[in-house]
């Protein structure tokens, strides 16, 4: 798939069978803090915050409505955006599929063109502002870092393996300790997790790990069986994600409220040589059908990641592209 496929697509907004396609921008400061706006009272969704974009014009591409979009109404001028994530959302008078961006290079000074209510806000304090229900998705994209390691014992020290994660930055991981005991995997994450907070980790556990709903962690990784086995979110549960492999299991890990999935393999894997794989287009048709933030797994390195963001996916997820040495 080429890197700029989504952002050149052309819409056509004639069928109107299709949803309405919506281009966001997401923009962000040299602090880190997000600009948005209030909608009018009187427009759809109205008196909700929401992210700069609108609707895709008659034979326009991604790019070009995403250019226009932030210009009329915020002001500035893009240059450079990557795909954040794509879905679509019913509203009981329409759907819309909506296409978001993270906006990595503009100029400009962001502002309301139509004298909207605006706010520069930190990733931490969105969550205290009413947005439309399509954007849920959203912000839990934005609360997802671009790597999800998975920490394994299948060789090597534990703690070593934690360390070397740390020290690259990677805030998201999730613990798979099949070959350990029970004592030892109490062991690793008492010591493990304390150390996993300080740094602004996620630590989340395999559900294959014996007692795992009990260990100390931020949520649960469900593995392919054990998806397919639960009917709805575990309670008090404060992040949960899933193995999946194909699109039964993408709709059951929706339709139980995942925050996020993992999709694989996308390429062959020296673990599992010969197995099939899906390969960058499947995984973005796949991707694209689901309203929840997805990682690619299987054979990638963290080279991969633009690939990845072009194919729809949140990042990368794997064991041994973040072991590297």
């Amino acid at each position: 798939m080429s890197k700029k496929t989504r952002l050149n697509t052309v819409i056509n907004t004639d069928q109107t069978h299709l949803p309405i396609s919506i281009v966001i921008g997401i923009v962000k400061n040299e602090v880190g803090q997000f600009f948005i706006t209030r909608r009018d009272e009187t427009a759809h969704q109205g008196g909700f915050w929401e992210f700069a974009g609108g609707k895709v014009e008659h034979g326009e591409t991604l790019h070009s409505a995403l250019v226009r979009e932030l210009k009329e109404e915020i002001g500035i001028e893009m240059h450079h955006a990557l795909p954040l994530i794509s879905f679509r959302h019913a509203y009981e008078d329409r759907v819309v599929h909506l296409h978001v961006f993270s906006v990595t290079d503009y100029t400009g000074e962001a502002a309301s063109r139509s004298n909207q209510e605006s706010a520069w806000v930190s990733l931490s304090k969105l969550s205290g502002y009413t947005f439309p229900a399509a954007n849920r998705v959203i912000l839990k994209a934005l609360n997802l870092p671009p790597y999800y390691a998975i920490l394994d014992d299948s060789e090597g020290d534990l703690d070593e393996k934690l360390a070397h994660l740390l020290a690259q930055n990677i805030t998201l991981i999730q613990v798979r300790l099949k070959q350990s005991t029970t004592q030892q995997v109490h062991d690793f994450l008492h010591k493990a997790y304390p150390i996993c907070q300080s740094a602004g980790v996620k630590l989340l556990i395999n559900s294959g790990v014996e007692n795992a709903f009990e260990m100390p962690c931020d949520g649960i990784h469900l593995t392919r069986s054990d998806l397919l086995e639960r009917q709805s979110r575990p309670q008090n549960s404060q992040w949960l994600s899933a193995s999946c492999h194909n699109q039964i299991e993408l709709e059951h890990a929706q339709k139980i409220g995942v925050d996020f999935a993992v999709l694989s393999p996308v390429l062959e894997t020296s673990s599992h040589p010969g197995a099939k794989k899906l390969g960058w287009v499947a995984f973005s048709e796949l991707a694209s059908l689901y309203a929840m933030p997805i990682y690619a797994l299987g054979g990638l390195k963290k080279s991969h990641l633009n690939t990845a963001y072009y194919a729809g996916a949140q990042g990368i997820c794997g064991i041994s592209a973040f072991l590297a040495t």
